[in-house]
C-alpha cells in the first residue's frame, strides 16, 4: 500500500513573513528606483556629477555596511515581458506599462528595521527627483 503524504499550510502573519535572516537581526530590503527615463539632455558635467553622487552614495552605504547589492538598469525600451498564455509563452518587446518613471535601478540594503531602511533609501540621489520604493524581503526557507 502507497504512503500518501499531507502537507499542511498556515496563513502566516506579516510579522512571521517579514522575519529576519536566520542567525541576525537585521532584515533584507530591496529599494526599487524610478525615474523617468534617461535625458539625453544633460551636459557631460551633469552626467559625471550625477555618477559621482552615486558613488559616494555606494561608499557610504559600503562603510555602514547595509550595502548587499545593486544595479542600474537599462531604458525600459530594452526590455522584454514574458507571460505564460494557455497555447505557451507570450513574448512583448518594450517596458510592462506606459509611464512617465520606470524601475531605474535598485539596491539590496541590510538594515535592522524599515525606519533605516527608509533612512537609506532617502539618501539614493534618484529620491530627489524620482522615487524609491522600500519593501522587505520575504525570506523563504525553501
Amino acid at each position: 500500500m502507497q504512503e500518501t503524504s499531507t502537507t499542511e499550510f498556515r496563513v502566516l502573519s506579516i510579522s512571521e513573513l517579514c522575519r529576519s535572516p536566520e542567525g541576525t537581526d537585521n532584515m533584507r530590503y530591496l529599494a526599487m528606483i524610478f525615474a523617468k527615463e534617461s535625458d539625453d539632455r544633460q551636459t557631460e558635467a551633469e552626467c559625471r556629477q550625477h555618477f559621482e553622487q552615486f558613488a559616494r552614495f555606494n561608499k557610504d552605504a559600503r562603510e555602514a555596511g547595509v550595502f548587499l547589492g545593486g544595479e542600474a538598469l537599462k531604458p525600459g525600451e530594452t526590455a522584454t515581458v514574458v507571460r505564460m498564455m494557455e497555447n505557451g509563452a507570450s513574448v512583448t518587446d518594450g517596458p510592462f506599462t506606459e509611464s512617465k518613471e520606470a524601475v531605474a535601478g535598485f539596491y539590496m540594503l541590510n538594515c535592522e528595521n524599515l525606519d533605516q531602511a527608509i533612512e537609506w533609501a532617502a539618501r539614493i540621489p534618484a529620491a530627489r527627483y524620482g522615487a524609491i520604493e522600500v519593501r522587505p524581503i520575504l525570506e523563504l526557507d525553501i
